[in-house]
């Protein structure tokens, strides 16, 4: 063996090992997109209006606010990318509550902190017969709750009059009581937020503690000194949260959230609060989701395939090509070893058509080495040595193997260029896989002849 051969080899020795310890031990180290681990697929589209229309700043502030929220909610590998000029797709692999994660990512989280100018009555429950001994008692009730019902739906009137006059005031509900609120000046937003975590109160019940910037704290200390003993409205999204009656000047620069929050809702609240509000509103244009059950039968089943396309394209490698074929086989491995390291190191995420670009480039490494073998059986029959048919045959191979895959790397780069989520996955697939099939063709498999040359001194299986 040569110098220059046993460099060769040390080469491809040394890319092998550090495929191994790239890909091994496995488990775990592939990451699994949507369609394989199970999870939620979002389709997003941002809706403007006059004072906020969709723009490319306005998109790309809220992909950042959306990746902010799913960083700090603690899900691993999501994808989250633009589609089009005013869509947004999120994938949140591995998540097991769709409406939880719908909540979060839907929300727009705008907070705001508002006077109370006026509020109804709750809403009395209506009455039912069962709760009552005659039906004369009974319909004495309804009379007295279609009466209080009335003045309430006066009273809604009145405000939303008011509020059609004066664009300061606003009617906003409370989904926990039913209550409507006639609210005046905003006085602290979102905007001032620096901090929200979730807590507790005396009682043990879930809240969220809030803390100011400067200009929020001394906003806030002035709109307690102006209403001790009034109540002020947390709004969410439009909708009030609580209204508190002030007991005192807050001038700490915090305050809290309190009402009918579990652990998971007030850990949510606070993530949105935190990652701060959408810049624009958006609109749930698909909603799917992805059990672990679906996502574990698809690998078993691509798992299944590949086993089987190895298994027939390395039994017609030898017999076709008779001991030679080990070589096109070990070349096969080689390049399969390289793709999942490729995968692994780049952070690609693995889809169910990853899978069958996989397959697809088993098919596509072999083919190089069929073609180098018969370019090397063209030149041996046209009288050349066997180590002149080995150069020629991988100098005219090389041609035909590299424009072959060029086009096909082209396509895989519009494919991921205009396409998304599992399309984009068989696209990095099957560029990883092609970038390993010339690599090995073209340098694993020229190494190996010349080893194995040298071993068995012919190539007769060649002719």
């Amino acid at each position: 063996m040569s110098k220059r051969e046993r460099w060769q080899l040390t080469f491809v020795a040394v890319i092998v090992v550090v495929a191994l310890f790239s890909v091994f031990p496995i488990q775990g180290r592939v990451r699994l997109g949507l369609d394989l681990k199970g999870g939620v697929h979002l389709l997003l589209q941002a809706v403007g209006t006059a004072e906020v229309p969709v723009t490319d700043d306005s998109i790309e502030r809220l992909i950042a606010v959306l990746r902010n929220r799913v960083d700090q909610y603690g899900i691993a590998e999501p994808v989250i990318q633009r589609q089009g000029k005013d869509r947004v797709v999120v994938d949140l692999p591995g998540v097991e509550d769709p409406e939880a994660a719908l909540e979060l990512i839907g929300k727009t989280a705008m907070l705001e902190f508002r006077q109370v100018v006026g509020v109804t009555p709750t809403p009395p429950r209506a009455p039912e017969r069962k709760n009552y001994d005659s039906d004369e008692e009974f319909q004495r009730a309804q009379e007295r709750w279609r009466a209080m019902m009335a003045e309430i739906e006066e009273n809604v009137r009145q405000m939303e009059e008011k509020a059609a006059s004066d664009p300061n005031l606003i009617v906003a509900k409370e989904e926990e009581s039913g209550r409507l609120y006639l609210l005046g000046t905003t006085y602290v937003t979102g905007e001032h937020l620096i901090d929200a975590k979730t807590s507790y109160d005396s009682l043990g019940r879930p809240t969220v503690n809030l803390k100011f910037n400067r200009e929020g704290a001394k906003l806030f200390d002035e709109a307690t000194t102006a209403n001790v003993g009034k109540q002020i409205a947390i709004l969410l999204d439009g909708v009030v949260i609580s209204a508190p009656v002030v007991q005192e000047r807050i001038s700490g620069g915090e305050a809290q959230i309190s009402g009918r929050f579990t652990t998971a809702s007030a850990q949510r609240l606070a993530i949105m609060l935190r990652a701060g509000a959408l810049p624009v509103n958006v609109k749930i244009l698909e909603n799917r989701s992805v059990g672990p059950t679906l996502g574990s039968d698809s690998i078993k089943a691509g798992v299944r395939a590949g086993v089987i396309g190895v298994a027939l394209v390395v039994v017609f490698m030898l017999v076709y090509y008779a001991s030679l074929g080990i070589v096109a086989n070990l070349t096969l491995g080689v390049t399969m070893l390289l793709l999942l390291a490729g995968l692994i190191s780049l952070k690609a995420t693995l889809t169910l058509p990853g899978i069958a670009g996989i397959i697809l480039t088993i098919g596509m490494a072999v083919d190089g080495n069929i073609l180098i073998y018969e370019r090397i059986r063209e030149e041996i029959r046209s009288g050349k040595t066997i180590y002149a048919s080995i150069d020629a045959g991988f100098r005219k191979a090389f041609v035909t193997i590299f424009d072959a895959n060029l086009t096909t790397l082209i396509a895989a780069a519009v494919l991921y260029y205009f396409g998304s989520g599992p399309i984009r996955g068989f696209a990095v697939t099957l560029s990883i896989g092609i970038v390993a099939s010339v690599f090995s063709a073209i340098v694993v498999t020229r190494t190996l002849l010349r080893i194995f040359l040298t071993v068995k001194k012919d190539l007769t299986l060649l002719r």
